[in-house]
């Protein structure tokens, strides 16, 4: 098991494929891209499965997602979710993905034993889209979004982060539009997590401020799902159910306490949190030749070493917050 000393147990496992993005998202990266990892720092696809192995059938993860960057981006993709889907016991499969070039994957990902997929939309104006972006790939998130419905990687997830002066005032549309097309849509505050470190928390775009934009459409409940454990959503039933929609405070309502994650970066870095400062080095393990027996005994280690170091919460709210040095393309969303 991963535990921490804070009563947490880790089942859901974060993989970042890649460090690499084809959009160039304004609370993510800047314009001109990053400096890139190098081929021979990025995990290979044989050490990606070789630590989902260890991790599923060591430590108790049940969950495993693939993130990037982008995850379609990685040439082995596929048949990195066909591997781990033969693991027994197999865990649950889900990939985050901006949907571009999703509508040629969809099928064969499912095929490969995918579960599901969250895409992340934030508007559905082609101008506003282009600005957030810096690209004009519209058509392609939603021909996206549509063959993944269509090959069954349901429930389909939309992540939306609403920023002002951009689509702040975009919510009920947003939410019109999920509801049309079977789509479950979450909204996510804005986090820290920007290369350029420009995030400001007195200009984010609040869960309040979502629900109280919802609520000028739609009558909102909450979705009586009773104790949401360590689901980031807080979900509301829209206009009586059962649809719903999913608000993600994780500035102004984090959900540390119950937290169940735990992260490999693209570089094979344990993180245990997307704001942790410090990272545990499992690649240089994979990588020293010790015999497979001694190796994987030494990851089993590390991690869970890791793991009982993790800290209560964020420290977001906490006056010495500094952001993490890595931006979030470099370390999974």
């Amino acid at each position: 098991m991963l535990s921490d000393t804070h009563g947490r147990t880790a089942t859901d496992l974060r993989v970042s494929l890649t460090d690499r993005c084809n959009l160039r998202c304004t609370y993510c990266m800047p314009e001109e891209g990053l400096a890139w990892l190098a081929k021979s720092e990025v995990l290979t696809d044989d050490e990606i499965v070789e630590l989902v192995r260890i991790a599923v059938t060591r430590l108790g993860i049940t969950d495993v997602r693939f993130t990037g960057g982008e995850p379609l981006l990685r040439p082995g993709l596929v048949g990195i979710v066909a591997r781990v889907a033969e693991l027994a016991p197999r865990p649950r499969i889900s990939l985050t993905t901006n949907g571009i070039g999703l509508a040629r994957t969809a099928p064969a990902l499912r095929a490969a034993g995918l579960d599901r997929v969250n895409v992340s939309l934030d508007t559905l104006r082609p101008e506003v889209f282009k600005a957030l972006t810096r690209r004009n790939r519209l058509p392609d998130v939603l021909a996206g979004l549509a063959a993944a419905r269509t090959a069954g990687l349901t429930p389909v997830k939309v992540n939306a982060v609403l920023m002002p002066g951009l689509n702040d005032d975009e919510a009920p549309d947003l939410l019109a539009w999920a509801l049309d097309h079977d789509y479950e849509l979450r909204f996510i505050e804005q986090m820290p997590l920007d290369a350029q470190h420009g995030w400001r928390r007195d200009g984010m775009i609040t869960a309040s401020d979502v629900l109280a934009s919802l609520r000028t459409r739609f009558t909102l409940e909450p979705a009586g799902d009773g104790d949401r454990g360590s689901a980031p959503a807080e979900r509301w039933l829209v206009n009586g159910g059962p649809q719903r929609v999913g608000v993600i405070g994780s500035v102004t309502r984090p959900f540390c306490a119950a937290c169940d994650r735990t992260r490999l970066t693209a570089d094979g870095q344990v993180r245990t949190c997307l704001f942790a400062r410090e990272e545990t080095d499992l690649r240089a393990a994979l990588r020293a030749g010790h015999g497979p027996q001694r190796t994987e005994e030494e990851i089993v280690r590390l991690w869970r070493r890791a793991m009982r170091g993790k800290a209560p919460g964020s420290g977001l709210d906490a006056p010495s917050f500094r952001q993490p040095d890595r931006p979030m393309s470099a370390i999974g969303g």
